[in-house]
């Protein structure tokens, strides 16, 4: 069995922890962000560790389709994808030559922890209008949803959502996704020490905070903007 996993989600959205969980399978190879650097380099955005992202990683958009189309060395190539970095007027359609799901998560709750590391947010920067095109053509290529799983669901109930998430990507559940070492781990990205020092302190998926989140006006109207592209694909997310 080899199967290429592209989980595509916006950013601050536990994309990291579900990262962690399919690493810790001893049968998976994980890849943090792999258009990161490309995205820096053609949509020419101000990011944390700007340089040194580009300086370490790939930005050669075919170069990383090949790579991504690849099988790893180990069974499962889980890539941990942000959507605003499938730049558009460049092909995407790679992405029916692996097997396709999407990690959701509220607008709200995506601003919310967005400004407290970047206080400089745009509704391009959280992904959703990209995340609900390549859902579209995903759907559309296969004549159904792929695989959406909800971010809150996650967290109430890991085994059951990462069970129903594994089947239906055609793998089986490894109890190994639950649990995972507290600190950095060898395949982060090299921007991990701005952004993933929450995750690090994790060692599985926390329970949901349930307080209604409150923005300012700014904000709330980008969360109104991503609402419609949250709720279409919220309609499809899988359940444990």
């Amino acid at each position: 069995m080899s199967v290429t996993i592209a989980m595509w989600s916006g950013p601050r959205n536990i994309s990291t922890a579900m990262m962690y969980a399919f690493g810790n399978r001893a049968d998976c190879t994980a890849w943090d962000e792999p258009f990161y650097a490309f995205s820096l380099v053609n949509h020419g955005n101000d990011h944390p560790m700007r340089d040194e992202i580009i300086a370490a990683n790939e930005s050669d958009w075919d170069a990383l389709v090949a790579k991504c189309t690849k099988p790893s060395e180990k069974p499962i190539f889980y890539q941990k994808h942000m959507t605003h970095h499938m730049l558009h007027g460049f092909d995407r359609s790679w992405i029916h030559r692996v097997t396709n799901a999407f990690l959701i998560r509220a607008p709200e709750r995506v601003l919310a922890s967005y400004t407290r590391k970047w206080a400089d947010v745009s509704l391009r920067d959280i992904g959703f209008i990209e995340q609900a095109e390549i859902f579209d053509a995903v759907a559309q290529k296969r004549g159904s949803a792929p695989p959406v799983i909800d971010a809150d669901d996650v967290l109430k109930d890991p085994r059951g959502i990462l069970s129903a998430l594994c089947q239906a990507c055609g793998i089986p559940f490894d109890e190994a996704m639950l649990k995972w070492p507290k600190g950095p781990k060898s395949f982060d990205g090299i921007w991990a020490p701005h952004w993933y020092n929450a995750v690090w302190e994790s060692t599985g998926f926390s329970p949901p905070v349930e307080k209604t989140v409150e923005l300012p006006s700014s904000l709330m109207k980008i969360a109104n903007e991503a609402r419609g592209f949250y709720l279409r694909l919220k309609a499809h997310s899988l359940k444990g």
